[in-house]
């Protein structure tokens, strides 16, 4: 548990200063507000969503593969 808690802090940390990024208000850029009228600013945020997902669980699972090898080598100790 600790572990799966170690993962959504480090998660959190990379993700923390592109929300402080997402407060700041102020001028508006063309690029957003371009790919928001043709339909494309949801494809990006939906890739930036599935890689960062992809990445958890990547992280998840090779956590629990260690985990498995780590009491593998407990018991035979």
């Amino acid at each position: 548990m600790p572990s799966l808690l170690r993962c959504l802090l480090v998660l959190l940390c990379t993700c923390g200063p592109a929300l402080c990024l997402f407060a700041q208000g102020g001028e508006e850029t063309v690029a957003p507000d371009f790919l928001r009228s043709i339909g494309k600013m949801y494809v990006v945020v939906a890739v930036i969503v599935v890689v960062f997902l992809g990445l958890a669980l990547y992280l998840w699972r090779l956590d629990r593969r260690l985990t498995d090898i780590e009491n593998q080598i407990d018991d035979h100790a």
